[in-house]
């Protein structure tokens, strides 16, 4: 009997601590910069490689935190994830294109940088892409 109950604390314990773990991860809302999604594009075929665009609007030029936020947007094997960051006191956009140009030309100068991961994983992050 006193070894069941010892058991049954130690397996307690262990998924507390499973538990705590999972809800303790670092997420979007632990970076600094106020990030906000504004617009979101998908394509809708699911046969060919999922591509996603996503415009974020940021409190001032946090490049590390960009590139973090980036990197936790969900990625396909095979697609293509991009991310463009609007500082929050200009004009956003609302909508996004699939095809290029992806952001609207009226909005393209208010861009301050875009994140993508492409088909094979690769990063890049690009500084002011339209200037």
């Amino acid at each position: 009997m006193k070894r069941n109950r010892f058991l049954l604390f130690v397996l307690l314990g262990v998924v507390a601590i499973i538990v705590w773990n999972f809800l303790s991860q670092p997420g979007v809302k632990d970076l600094k910069g106020d990030f906000k999604e504004i617009s979101f594009v998908r394509n809708e075929q699911n046969d060919g490689p999922v591509i996603r665009v996503y415009a974020v609007s940021v409190s001032g030029e946090y490049w590390n935190e960009m590139h973090q936020y980036g990197d936790f947007m969900p990625h396909t094997k095979y697609g293509n994830t991009k991310v463009y960051f609007f500082k929050n006191s200009e004009a956003l956009p609302t909508t996004l294109n699939l095809l290029e140009p992806q952001v609207p030309q009226e909005f393209q100068s208010a861009c301050l940088a875009v994140y993508e991961k492409d088909g094979m994983s690769q990063v890049s992050f690009r500084k002011y892409p339209f200037k």
